[in-house]
């Protein structure tokens, strides 16, 4: 049997990342995956997302070139399959960049096999075993495919392989509104797929605040056919498949099935060893040093279903990998939670969402901006929006905001910068906003706050000078 002092269950973000730490320190360990190599966000997640995404907003922009003097718009096409080939070419190079790095230790640590536990220290592997003084799981996550639903497979798209359409078809329903599922969803229809969404409650990219989700769905039903009444069932058509609600029904070619993804840990023969589980069959971990117990186990990515985002991924895997090494587990903290979609106008959450501030019963306060109005936006041509900051009365602090924004993606990053340096909204305000600019409007929803919260600094935006403020 190999002795090894750590084994890395998992080459994708979390695993890599392990394996960065643990080298700092050791040769000694294996990283076990059986393939395909190159990281979910790289091969089939975020990364081709984007391309698509961008493809399908520059195509769309077509429709507002008129209003600024900018005549044909309205002729040009699209073809979906060079589209495609653009995203698959894209996709490569990003995958490739990763592979690459990969063959400069692969040879020494890379097993190409898939393990499952023996105890607490030892994996099998099939055809040989493995002692590892220190386990991480790091095995990523699946796609769902509810069990009724298989039975119509021919017809389901699941998102793994939605890259690998030669094109689209012409008529979709994309069930599952969150993150993914809106994503690829508005960006088929913007490229002129007849696309229907179909998701259960309004929690469009993971929004909580009623009021964000109303208007998320307005804007986005606008766009293109939404209904949140969830699926009730599928029939085979002579031409394609009918998806029923409780009200409707729509035929399509194809269904792209996004409900969600379910962590890579029912096969790892958990049951072998001494790891806790939740109710949902998932390790019980700290969160701060990734240790699954007081076990020689740590875990990262989304293995633990904690936070399915590649930076925390990343991270997580940097901490079971420090920790996996060190002479005890060290306590780190995570960063300000930040979750965006890149929709248009695209959707974020930051901090503590409104659902998490109403049942932990914080005194908090509402600010809001729309950008229906907001003079950057509308020079762009993309005054659609709301955003609302959410504030500790007493304090003023910062806590959380939910947001449907143009330049979302920017705006939720301030926030959560703000948040992570536990700024109170005086203290906010009297930072720079240039004029015009999108970060206006978040000047504004912060000043609705600043009025509702007890207490401030000045009587000017601006700091007394006798006032510090440290970033």
């Amino acid at each position: 049997m190999r002795k090894v002092k750590v084994a890395i269950i998992g080459a994708g973000t979390a695993g890599l990342s392990a394996r960065r730490e643990v080298e700092r320190i050791t040769k000694d360990y294996v990283v076990i995956d059986d393939g395909p190599l190159g990281t979910t966000c790289a091969r089939i997640g975020c990364m081709p997302s984007k391309v698509l995404i961008q493809a399908a907003n520059d195509f769309h922009r077509r429709t507002a070139l008129e209003q600024e003097g900018i005549h044909g718009g309205t002729s040009l096409s699209v073809d979906h399959q060079q589209v495609l080939q653009h995203v698959r070419k894209l996709r490569d190079r990003f995958t490739g960049g990763v592979l690459k790095a990969i063959d400069s230790w692969k040879s020494e640590h890379l097993i190409a096999k898939r393990a499952r536990f023996v105890d607490n220290h030892t994996l099998d592997l099939g055809d040989e075993k493995i002692w590892a003084e220190k386990i991480i799981i790091a095995t990523g996550s699946s796609p769902i495919l509810p069990g009724p639903w298989k039975e119509f497979s021919e017809y389901l798209i699941p998102t793994n392989d939605f890259f690998e359409l030669e094109t689209f078809p012409k008529r979709v329903a994309v069930i599952g509104l969150g993150v993914i599922g809106i994503e690829l969803g508005q960006a088929m229809h913007r490229l002129g797929v007849e696309v229907v969404g179909v998701g259960l409650g309004k929690e469009i990219g993971g929004l909580s605040d009623p009021e964000i989700q109303d208007y998320a769905a307005q804007t986005l039903s606008s766009e293109m056919t939404l209904s949140f009444e969830g699926v009730e069932g599928f029939e085979k058509t002579t031409s394609g498949i009918l998806v029923k609600t409780k009200s409707q029904s729509w035929e399509v070619d194809k269904v792209v099935v996004a409900v969600g993804r379910s962590a890579n840990v029912k096969n790892l023969g958990l049951e072998n060893t001494d790891v806790p589980l939740d109710s949902k069959g998932l390790p019980i971990f700290n969160a701060n040093t990734g240790q699954v117990g007081d076990l020689p186990i740590f875990i990262g990515g989304d293995a633990n279903s904690d936070r399915p985002l590649l930076h925390e991924a990343a991270d997580e895997g940097r901490i079971a990998g420090y920790n996996a090494v060190a002479e005890s587990p060290q306590c780190f903290q995570r960063r300000t939670g930040l979750g965006i979609t890149f929709t248009s106008p695209n959707i974020a959450t930051v901090g503590r969402r409104h659902k998490e501030l109403i049942e932990s019963k914080i005194d908090f306060v509402t600010g809001s901006v729309s950008f229906e109005g907001q003079g950057r936006s509308l020079v762009k041509i993309a005054n659609k929006g709301l955003l609302n900051i959410y504030a500790h009365r007493k304090t003023g602090m910062i806590l959380g905001a939910e947001l449907m924004a143009p330049d979302g993606e920017h705006l939720a990053h301030l926030i959560a910068w703000v948040i992570s340096f536990e700024k109170n909204v005086h203290e906010v305000l009297s930072l720079p906003f240039y004029h015009p600019v999108i970060e206006e409007g978040l000047r504004t929803a912060f000043r609705d706050v600043a009025g509702k919260v007890e207490g401030t600094l000045s009587p000017l935006e601006t700091l007394r000078c006798q006032d510090t403020i440290v970033i």
